[in-house]
């Protein structure tokens, strides 16, 4: 009975905390998916375990599977927050924690909105504006509706990234980021980690570490 009740409740949980916004995602792996963004600021600390605890009810965290967790790139501040919650809870209940890209989030989340933007052959090119004056950027091979890294998380100067997307032997599209709309990624952040779950990967908590690309100023 205990098995039967176990596979009926399982649930995966997304916490995105790479910017100035709290996302939250959800989900059942089927149908059931609930998603929450707040505006706290330097106030996410505060904030973080009991908006948790809200937003988890009516279920309990015994129903947990897996963490995911966007890894950076971001605020310094709130990817440290975001990593440490994740993995305490991954450490607490003995589940995998998954470490996204907030890139790879980004472009899940674009092509998951407005996929006729995003055909097979093309790539996704994703900048996110980063300190002195240079972007995040990251590149994803789309192969049977999967995104494939084309080129990894990096920081670039804008002349080096346009020569990078100028360099391109593939029609690719671009996508052009802003930290106000990382919060409503989680939801796509969790749909990457459900994959790789489903896919029979098991990352413990003590593998989940951040990608700051820079060092803080």
């Amino acid at each position: 009975m205990t098995a039967t009740n176990n596979q009926l409740s399982q649930y995966g949980l997304a916490l995105h905390t790479t910017s100035s916004q709290l996302g939250l995602a959800l989900s059942d792996f089927n149908q059931e998916k609930k998603i929450s963004t707040w505006e706290f600021g330097q106030d996410l600390s505060t904030h973080l375990h009991i908006v948790l605890q809200d937003f988890l009810t009516p279920h309990s965290w015994s129903d947990l599977v897996l963490i995911a967790v966007a890894k950076g790139p971001g605020s310094f501040t709130g990817t440290r927050i975001g990593l440490a919650t994740a993995r305490t809870l991954g450490q607490q209940l003995n589940i995998p924690v998954f470490p996204i890209s907030t890139l790879i989030g980004i472009a899940s989340y674009r092509k998951a909105t407005t996929p006729e933007l995003f055909p097979e052959d093309h790539l996704i090119a994703v900048q996110l504006p980063a300190r002195r004056q240079q972007y995040f950027v990251a590149i994803y091979e789309i192969k049977d509706a999967e995104l494939l890294s084309y080129l990894p998380d990096k920081i670039m100067t804008p002349e080096c990234w346009e020569q990078t997307l100028a360099n391109l032997k593939k029609p690719y599209r671009q996508i052009e980021a802003t930290e106000e709309e990382l919060g409503k990624t989680a939801s796509s952040i969790l749909d990457v980690a459900i994959k790789h779950w489903k896919q029979g990967k098991r990352p413990s908590f003590e593998q989940a570490h951040p990608f700051y690309g820079q060092n803080p100023v």
